[in-house]
């Protein structure tokens, strides 16, 4: 299954016409009004010289490392980010080895100890033979680390001398880069990217106020969950919920017929937490239904506090569609530490939104991401209550119950060859699809009681 695309430029239109009707939504804390002007910068590896064989103490790293089976990046000042990550040529490719940063704190100008980024992430991308893997800017990357506003960066990157070697002379992968993100601040709508950025055209136009074309469309998908250009859906009870989900369904549901729908959480729109909506691809895609929910971890650590959530979001987009060469965010929705719901990938938050999440499993699923890294820290109960609440939403508007099992064909992967068809739970581990550690062994192992919470509040005997 590939998908289908969509445009909703005639939804977004009729909203913009209607738009002195919608009534707006206060706006929130922690979100920003526009469009933010973020920034990517992509610095080239190299072998590592002298200065870098006289760095002693770095665990599990040769302190001489030498010839094509280590590259990094001497120390240097740099523009400022907040994200890191690594990507190379090829995205079939693995990085088999360890990769390792520091950076230089901008508040405190002091150097970090040594941080692992987490190598293994190509199992987080579209399916092998999706639409968006032929684009010919994908490419492979690791996980993106959060370290925070920094203006100072080092990296190493040693191969596994056991692993075998992708190339000719050499165990990584060719194409190196260390990518640095910064999430950007509030900045007029309409800014161009200075990377990533094409000739302009009319998604850059004001059609509303506050609001480009692309924005305009963005949020349109959700209406009537929302009016056009607010920063959040509302909250509902159980009896509203299914209440509003009959009427978005323009009568392909009844309340009769799908009794089993939680109530809906809060959920901060792409606008709420600062998508700037010009660097995705224009139109939608979508999948036929929800049959699953998969849990991930993003991996990117848990050094960050809950008001800085929405740029960890703009920083992983930027992360995953400038860096890693997406469609668009990869995720259908992320819950922070503090459990609160943002939307993802852009389609509509009660929609089949087709997403990059689970290889060989993104066809008739939807992904949900908790900030943070939980292979050997507990997550937060907020963010598993939050997984619970909105899979009690989200798989009940498709009629799934959480505690049940479902049928998946897999679109290929290193656990499930192409075709066959699996048995799933309806609230999986990104594992269950894939040989990884994702979601972490501490999330995993809250799935249990995940699915039974999602039952209870969905009214489920």
């Amino acid at each position: 299954m590939r998908g289908f695309l969509a445009s909703s430029i005639g939804v977004a239109t009729a909203a913009v016409l209607a738009l002195p009707l919608a009534l707006p939504t206060p706006a929130l804390a922690e979100t920003v009004p526009v469009t933010p002007a973020g920034s990517t910068q992509s610095l080239p590896l190299g072998p590592l010289g002298p200065v870098a064989d006289r760095t002693p103490g770095v665990p599990g790293m040769s302190a001489s490392p030498r010839g094509p089976e280590t590259q990094g990046l001497a120390a240097r000042e740099v523009r400022t980010f907040s994200m890191v990550g690594v990507v190379w040529d090829d995205v079939t490719s693995q990085l088999n080895g360890r990769v390792q940063v520091r950076t230089r704190s901008v508040r405190t100008a002091t150097w970090s100890d040594w941080q692992d980024v987490e190598v293994h992430n190509s199992e987080h991308a579209a399916d092998p033979d999706a639409v968006e893997r032929e684009s010919g800017r994908v490419r492979g990357a690791t996980a993106p680390l959060w370290v925070g506003e920094s203006d100072g960066v080092e990296v190493r990157v040693q191969a596994d001398l056991d692993a075998p070697a992708p190339r000719a002379g050499s165990r990584l992968p060719s194409g190196m880069r260390i990518e640095l993100v910064d999430p950007g601040a509030a900045s007029p709508a309409g800014a161009g990217d200075g990377k990533n950025s094409g000739p302009a055209d009319d998604k850059g136009e004001m059609v509303a106020p506050g609001l480009t074309m692309a924005m305009a469309e963005a949020s349109a998908v959700n209406v009537p969950h929302a009016p056009l250009g607010a920063n959040e859906i509302t909250e509902l009870n159980k009896a509203d919920s299914t209440a509003d989900a009959v009427f978005a369904s323009d009568g392909e549901l009844t309340a009769a017929a799908a009794p089993y729908i939680g109530p809906r959480p809060r959920i901060v729109t792409r606008k709420g937490w600062g998508a700037d909506e010009s660097l995705r691809e224009k139109a939608f895609a979508y999948t036929n239904t929800v049959k699953a929910a998969f849990v991930h971890h993003s991996a990117s650590g848990n050094n960050y506090a809950c008001k800085d959530a929405p740029a960890v979001l703009r920083s992983l987009y930027r992360y995953h569609v400038v860096s890693s060469g997406w469609r668009d965010f990869g995720y259908n929705f992320a819950v922070d530490k503090c459990g609160t719901v943002y939307e993802g990938r852009a389609g509509g938050v009660s929609r089949p939104v087709l997403g990059a999440h689970t290889m060989g499993f993104n066809t008739d699923s939807m992904g949900v991401a908790v900030l943070g890294t939980f292979t050997s820290s507990a997550p937060p109960a907020a963010a598993v209550d939050a997984v619970a609440r909105l899979t009690a939403w989200k798989l009940g508007l498709f009629g799934r119950d959480p505690r049940a099992k479902t049928t998946l064909k897999s679109g290929g992967g290193n656990r499930y060859p192409k075709g066959r068809n699996v048995s799933m739970n309806v609230i999986s581990g990104h594992r269950d699809g894939f040989a990884t550690e994702c979601p972490g062994k501490k999330l995993y192992g809250k799935l249990p009681t995940t699915r039974t919470s999602s039952a209870r509040l969905q009214g489920r005997p």
